[in-house]
């Protein structure tokens, strides 16, 4: 069994998932717009350049994703994407890109379970968790 995110959008899926190939280090290995779609009627032409489907590769892990008509989309609540990394500089690294012109929720730090700890909502809308559980 496998568990991955997948997150949705107001519009802007396609620069989130580019944002988070550079972050991450990943390869975005799809990227279907609603207009590419293999169905009969594809909807509003505004809608046609917008993500129907993303899939980014982060070492053996998923991350995907679409945007989300109008009319369905409620903004993300109740849940955070958590990251372990074992390396401290990247841990720290990545905290700060995705909490660029974001929301930091608690400062990337020293806990009592982790060498360094940070929570944050990325400019996009999406909640996440660094943890980096070593030092150096």
């Amino acid at each position: 069994m496998q568990l991955n995110p997948y997150l949705f959008f107001n519009g802007n899926c396609e620069t989130a998932f580019k944002f988070y190939e550079q972050c991450f280090g990943g390869k975005i290995v799809e990227m279907m717009t609603h207009g590419e779609a293999p169905i009969e009627e594809q909807g509003a032409p505004e809608w046609r350049d917008k993500i129907l489907h993303a899939c980014l590769l982060v070492g053996e892990r998923e991350l995907m994703g679409s945007d989300c008509p109008p009319k369905f989309f409620e903004e993300t609540k109740g849940f955070s994407v958590q990251i372990a990394i074992d390396d401290p500089t990247e841990a720290e690294r990545i905290f700060h890109a995705l909490a660029e012109n974001g929301t930091v929720k608690m400062p990337f730090g020293q806990t009592f379970w982790a060498f360094r700890f940070g929570m944050l909502v990325d400019r996009f809308g999406i909640p996440w968790m660094v943890n980096c559980e070593k030092a150096a």
